[in-house]
């Protein structure tokens, strides 16, 4: 049972209060391969602020992927700390993990994972299903996400009658649907030719325009430049980090 100094250390009031949705300070994640040692992120610290628009770009190799799964609460850091919405994650348990990974966190993936035998409508109530969410409000939530994402003529459509810039729609839509306080997308232009992939970027743009905070993964040039500011990465360390606009 955790202390109550230790609960209070686990939670910052002052990134609240300064508006900082993501902390990290000196970051690393080390792999052991066989007797070596692989630093994918070797102290990485960033503040992102709620409503930021931010693109994390860099190489391969350069951490990018691994940033974004620890952000992402998909892995652990083998150092240092990270502070979401002003908790210590580290300091959360499975449960509490699960619901922030649910919660707080949309996520949006370059390759859609969308059950092939769902309509759109269905796989935007995916989310809501995992954590309770009573029948009629999912309905209904659900309807309003695809509506955010234009695409209420098709939410009865299944992922093979769409097309690609209609299913990463849906995966958007899904990803807003249980209004996390951040949207983390990887590649998500990656598997779309390049007037979808304006569109899907034209879309991003809207939701940061209405409040989201964006995060977003890319390794192209003229992708990281709609986001408002740039973090590049190279050998696990923060390169760069400024504003584009």
């Amino acid at each position: 049972m955790p202390t109550q100094e230790a609960t209070a250390a686990a939670f910052r009031q002052d990134l609240i209060d300064s508006g900082i949705v993501i902390k990290t300070e000196d970051l690393w994640k080390t792999y052991e391969m066989g007797a070596e040692q692989l630093h994918a992120l070797r102290g990485v610290s960033i503040d992102v602020k709620k409503g930021e628009y931010v693109a994390i770009m860099g190489p391969s190799g350069s951490g990018k992927s691994t940033l974004m799964n620890l952000i992402g609460c998909l892995d652990s850091p083998s150092r240092g700390q990270y502070w979401l919405a002003g908790r210590l994650v580290s300091e959360l348990n499975d449960d509490e993990l699960a619901y922030i990974r649910n919660k707080e966190i949309g996520f949006v993936f370059q390759t859609f994972n969308l059950l092939a035998r769902a309509t759109a409508l269905h796989n935007v109530e995916l989310p809501m299903i995992y954590n309770g969410t009573p029948a009629e409000e999912r309905l209904a939530r659900a309807k309003k996400a695809l509506e955010q994402v234009d695409l209420s003529s098709r939410m009865m459509h299944k992922p093979n009658e769409l097309s690609g810039g209609q299913r990463q729609r849906v995966a958007i839509a899904r990803a807003l649907v249980n209004h996390p306080s951040i949207l983390l997308a990887d590649e998500p232009t990656g598997n779309l030719d390049s007037a979808t992939g304006e569109e899907i970027m034209a879309l991003f743009a809207r939701l940061h325009e209405e409040g989201n905070t964006i995060i977003l993964v890319t390794h192209e040039p003229d992708i990281a430049l709609r986001a408002h500011r740039t973090i590049r990465l190279r050998d696990g360390k923060v390169e760069k980090d400024e504003a584009t606009r």
